[in-house]
């Protein structure tokens, strides 16, 4: 009844996820299913209609419940009602693919690896289907090493157009993640195209993950390259994540680096909407003399004579950073900074009401600080 002999291949009774697709006739059992909610509904009250069920919104629903506590025999029954003539539909449906995953969950090891292998020689196409990319990522949290291996090398060749994919990214990342790095030789594709990714939305998440869970021999040639752009990724809406990233996690070495390119700049970079937030995230994560060169940068005046405090004072970014930096300061340099806002304050109060949001904050925090109270204030613009 449910052989494959729709118009797309699905079989009849099963929603494809589209919605230009005409909606198939149900069964009189799903029908039944749907409409009767005084009955208690087992797994065996639906065999030979797993397929049917998986591809229905309530259905699906139904079979995920019951696959987590489902016996041995049950789920072997599903199993062999989906894999492997049904799978790879089930895997690209919009409730089907909730199914399969809770297979890769709560299935043996035996029927994981067969469920994955039907997916191999199309991991490329579902890594880049909306609800196959989500059965991908799962599969790769279940799956033998060698049959990871075996993932990998099917978008080898075609990686960076899985970073750029709204749906390829996320398969990119989970096998980052969950790959054995000597295994990932598709990192080196990524080597010459640090600036283009760090600058993508989806690949700036990307060259994160590379970071976080790669060791330094793959990581070293995309730092180094990274390094070379700092100052522009500083000020880029996504690159700027890329930057913050390595000033949280990154070595002493590259977050020095990273600080470095900061000095000079503090006033110009805290007043810009991205690369303000890396000022913020600099004077937290910097070691304590660098630390205090940044802060020393925003209180000493200009040539012109005019102090880098009352332009950060009045401006709708920097006024975040000069917040920050009150919180992070110590010490003797701590009261400096104070005392030169506080006449700021006073002259500010008294010619203009434009900056009161932002001078109520300062004030604040001033106060917490002359108490000696930790600062709990969110200041991230």
């Amino acid at each position: 009844m449910y052989g494959l002999n729709s118009p797309h291949g699905f079989p009849q009774g099963m929603r494809t996820g589209r919605r230009e697709d005409s909606v198939p006739l149900r069964s009189p059992l799903l029908e039944d299913f749907r409409t009767n909610k005084t009955r208690k509904w087992e797994l065996r009250d639906i065999f030979g209609y797993i397929v049917e069920f998986s591809g229905d919104q309530h259905g699906s629903r139904f079979i995920q419940q019951k696959l987590e506590s489902a016996t041995s025999d049950e789920k072997e029954i599903i199993f062999n009602e989906i894999v492997p003539h049904n799978a790879l539909q089930l895997i690209q449906d919009v409730f089907g693919n909730y199914v399969i995953q809770k297979l890769f969950e709560y299935g043996t090891q035996i029927q994981k690896t067969a469920l994955a292998n039907t997916m191999e020689g199309h991991v490329l196409q579902l890594s880049l289907q909306m609800y196959g990319c989500r059965v991908v990522q799962k599969a790769v949290e279940y799956i033998l090493p060698d049959q990871q291996a075996s993932f990998v090398r099917e978008i080898d060749a075609h990686v960076l157009k899985c970073v750029k994919d709204a749906n390829g990214n996320h398969v990119v990342q989970k096998l980052i993640e969950r790959v054995s790095p000597d295994r990932l030789e598709f990192v080196n594709a990524f080597r010459g195209n640090v600036y283009e990714l760090s600058t993508h939305p989806y690949g700036c998440r990307v060259l994160q993950r590379c970071f976080e869970h790669l060791p330094e021999e793959q990581t070293r040639p995309l730092l180094d390259e990274l390094h070379k752009y700092t100052t522009n990724l500083m000020q880029d809406q996504f690159g700027n994540y890329v930057v913050q990233f390595v000033l949280e996690h990154g070595n002493v070495h590259d977050r020095s680096l990273m600080v470095s390119k900061l000095r000079g700049q503090m006033l110009n970079m805290s007043r810009h909407k991205f690369a303000s937030n890396v000022c913020e995230k600099a004077l937290v994560t910097a070691d304590p003399e660098s630390r205090r060169l940044l802060i020393e940068e925003i209180m000493s005046p200009k040539q012109d004579g005019v102090s880098p405090i009352v332009t950060m004072m009045k401006d709708q970014f920097a006024n975040y950073v000069l917040q920050r930096a009150l919180s992070v300061a110590e010490g003797e340099q701590r009261e400096l900074l104070i005392g030169k806002i506080r006449p700021q304050l006073t002259s500010m109060r008294r010619y203009s009401s434009a900056y009161s949001k932002h001078l109520i904050s300062i004030e604040r925090l001033i106060e917490k600080c002359s108490q000696g109270l930790p600062d709990t204030t969110t200041t991230t613009g």
